[in-house]
């Protein structure tokens, strides 16, 4: 037997400045799209995706999963760039010298 708990969709917590980057996401897909004169209608026709999760992605909504996001991408030809995503870890790679200068 079904539970009301089992039957609620669960969503990530995104914190207001996080949510910021995925509504700047959105925006670049926007202008993408519109650069390559590419419409919501074919959007939709290419990524299979509804209308409703296009609008949703195209605003930065934290509760569309990433795989829709990456259909998207793939139909803009910008998937590779999501593999770009924390490559060049500047951050790690000081923290990994300092470790390996302190080493005796």
């Amino acid at each position: 037997m079904d539970t009301i708990e089992s039957k609620t969709k669960r969503t990530a917590v995104v914190f207001p400045k996080h949510k910021k980057v995925l509504s700047i996401l959105g925006e670049n897909l926007t202008l993408a799209m519109k650069r390559r004169g590419i419409t919501q209608e074919m959007m939709h026709s290419r990524t299979g995706l509804s209308k409703p999760t296009l609008r949703k992605i195209f605003k930065g909504d934290p509760s569309v999963s990433l795989g829709h996001y990456v259909n998207v991408l793939a139909s803009l030809g910008l998937l590779d760039d999501l593999a770009k995503v924390a490559f060049d870890d500047e951050l790690g790679r000081k923290l990994q010298d300092i470790q390996l200068l302190n080493k005796k």
